[in-house]
């Protein structure tokens, strides 16, 4: 580990303690999760510790790990991850968190610490449908509000039967059959067997 990582991974350690789940590194930089119950509190340390003095939230995102590793995961299938910069001490971390609930994943909201975890949170509730608890104003944000499921949920059908558009005679948005043939998105050389010659070179 870098010593610049090291001197993170040992504060983090050392200010946080029990409530660290699990502390690692990948891509150059260190992964803190903790449990749902400390999500929020911890956010708060990570912020105000001079320690370490996370001032900002600069991206928080939904992950579905259903079928996740060939379907080798046994976890909890929701999480949200949030990723951290301290300006002051030029550090970055993410931070995970796991939803305790499949059916009805919910988080605490990150707004009261970083108000910039106000639209990522609606985003992460509109495509993955996790609820964060404390949110002032959770609602779809890229989805029409009578969307019907979480379109980045891994069990989210790929191909649908209806549209939606909006109609200027009923001043709203409505839905209708696809009116789209379906065609062939798999490239020929995938789909295709012996579709290019020895040489590599395509077919008549």
């Amino acid at each position: 580990m870098a010593p610049k990582l090291q001197r993170l991974h040992d504060a983090l350690r050392s200010v946080l303690g029990d409530r660290i789940a699990k502390l690692g590194e990948r891509l150059g930089e260190l992964t803190l999760e903790v449990k749902a119950a400390d999500y929020s509190a911890t956010a708060q340390v990570l912020r105000d510790h001079p320690d370490l003095q996370f001032q900002q939230l600069i991206d928080l995102c939904g992950v579905d790990y259903n079928a996740y590793g060939d379907g080798k995961w046994d976890g909890p299938r929701f999480a949200a991850v949030a990723h951290l910069l301290s300006v002051e001490r030029n550090w970055r971390l993410r931070v995970r968190a796991f939803c305790p609930d499949n059916e009805f994943p919910v988080l605490d909201s990150l707004i009261e610490v970083w108000p910039s975890a106000n639209w990522f949170e609606r985003e992460a509730f509109d495509l993955f449908g996790i609820v964060f608890t404390g949110h002032p104003d959770l609602r779809r944000i890229l989805t029409d509000y009578g969307f019907v499921g979480h379109p980045f949920r891994k069990d989210f059908p790929i191909f649908g039967t209806v549209e939606m558009r909006y109609d200027p005679d009923q001043q709203r948005v409505i839905y209708q059959p696809v009116t789209i043939d379906p065609r062939e998105i798999v490239p020929r050389i995938v789909r295709e067997e012996n579709y290019a010659d020895s040489e590599g070179f395509r077919k008549g």
